[in-house]
């Protein structure tokens, strides 16, 4: 029953090899969904914010995250964040979601993490269209707003 030692080390460089392998190709896949499908769904939107007086950017983060910040108006303070993130060390294509908001200029920012377009598997991902995108940031800022609109002074 004994294990062959040479074997057991070179099935764990072979391991090491695929893992490696796997988290570079989840972070290209990343910046490649970033660059082809998340910025131009964000340029879109933020063309079409500016008909309304609502000033937004995209942040981008090469192989971290990409956000688009929608502000009070033509304020330049953040109103609304939408932030897609890759975690560190991703072996796929799971990536999350961050909210971040402020119901007033002066209130203290709030973020949440929220699963990033329920019910999409990872391997699913890359074939998101940027309309989707955009109707899930409408989606999201949409609620943020009516709930700040709920709150009471």
């Amino acid at each position: 029953m004994d294990k062959d030692w040479k074997v057991e080390l070179a099935n764990f460089f072979e391991e090491l090899r695929i893992l490696r392998t796997s988290k570079q190709e989840s972070l290209k896949d990343f910046d490649q969904f970033c660059e082809f499908v998340v910025e131009p769904a964000f340029e879109s939107l933020e063309d079409e914010l500016i008909q309304y007086g609502i000033k937004s950017k995209i942040i981008k983060i090469k192989g971290k995250s990409i956000a688009f910040q929608i502000n009070f108006g033509k304020s330049s303070i953040s109103n609304f964040k939408y932030i897609i993130y890759l975690p560190k060390g991703s072996l796929n294509l799971r990536v999350k979601l961050k909210l971040r908001g402020r119901r007033t200029k002066k209130s203290e920012a709030k973020e949440e993490e929220v699963d990033f377009m329920e019910g999409i598997d990872p391997d699913d991902i890359l074939d998101l269209d940027k309309e989707e995108i955009i109707l899930d940031v409408i989606k999201k800022y949409r609620n943020f707003i009516y709930k700040s609109e709920a709150v009471m002074e």
